[in-house]
């Protein structure tokens, strides 16, 4: 990989929206150069075979078996109500 120059880092720098005085942009470029460098490097690992990974310990999420249940609680419910009948709450009309 080429060595980032002053006016490309200027470039990263600005679209990052990242404030770099002149006098810090060479060691600005300095340090991009070394990280294009290490992926470079990380590009000629093999990885054939190697599965891809979402944590770094094996793990399955757990589950739950999905059924669906009316809760079997109206009574409980229906008794924080001001007013219920036959099972619902009553409220006032508001249509006329």
């Amino acid at each position: 990989m080429s060595e980032i120059d002053l006016e490309t880092a200027r470039k990263v720098a600005h679209l990052a929206r990242i404030a770099v005085p002149d006098e810090n942009l060479p060691a600005l470029a300095q340090d991009l150069s070394r990280i294009l460098t290490f992926m470079e490097e990380l590009n000629e690992v093999d990885v054939d075979g190697v599965e891809p990974m979402t944590s770094v310990t094996p793990m399955r999420l757990k589950r739950r078996v999905d059924t669906v249940t009316d809760g079997d609680i109206q009574a409980r419910i229906l008794s924080n109500a001001p007013d219920a009948r036959e099972g619902f709450f009553a409220v006032p009309k508001v249509v006329e």
